[in-house]
C-alpha cells in the first residue's frame, strides 16, 4: 500500500510588505493629525492632506491585495503601489516642513509607480491562473 505524497507547505507570506503598509499608515496618520492641529499655513495643510489622501487609501488596498492573492506578481505591484505613495506623501511632507521646491521633482516619479503597480495589477488579475507558471 502506498501512501500519497505529502501536500506541499503553503507558501509563507512575506512580512515586510504588511509591515511597511503599517508604517506608511503611521506616518499618514501622524502627519495627517499634525496637519489638522499644528499647521496655521493653508498651503502647507493642503499638501500634507493631499498625501494623507493618497497614503491612506492605498494602505487598505495594499492589506487587501494580501489577502487576494499570496503570489509574487501580486506582491510586486502590491510593493509599487505602498513605495510610490509613501514617497509621493513624503514628498509633500516634506515641501510642507519647508524643504526646497526641488524635492517636489518626486512626485510625479512616485505617481507613476502607483498607477503601474495598479495596471500590473489590473494585469494580473485578467489573466487570472495564466500566470501561475511564473509564481513558482
Amino acid at each position: 500500500m502506498t501512501s500519497a505524497p505529502p501536500a506541499p507547505a503553503p507558501r509563507a507570506r512575506p512580512r515586510y510588505l504588511p509591515a511597511f503598509a503599517c508604517l506608511n499608515a503611521v506616518i499618514a496618520l501622524a502627519f495627517g493629525t499634525f496637519a489638522a492641529h499644528g499647521i496655521k499655513d493653508p498651503q502647507a495643510r493642503d499638501w500634507i492632506m493631499t498625501g494623507v489622501m493618497f497614503q491612506l487609501p492605498h494602505v487598505a488596498a495594499v492589506f487587501g491585495l494580501l489577502g487576494w492573492r499570496n503570489s509574487p506578481l501580486v506582491h510586486s505591484g502590491a510593493w509599487a503601489v505602498s513605495i510610490g505613495s509613501f514617497i509621493f506623501a513624503m514628498d509633500l511632507n516634506l515641501l510642507a516642513m519647508g524643504a526646497p521646491r526641488w524635492v517636489a521633482a518626486l512626485a510625479p516619479a512616485c505617481g507613476t509607480a502607483m498607477l503601474f503597480g495598479w495596471l500590473w495589477l489590473a494585469v494580473i488579475a485578467f489573466a487570472g491562473d495564466a500566470l501561475k507558471r511564473f509564481e513558482d
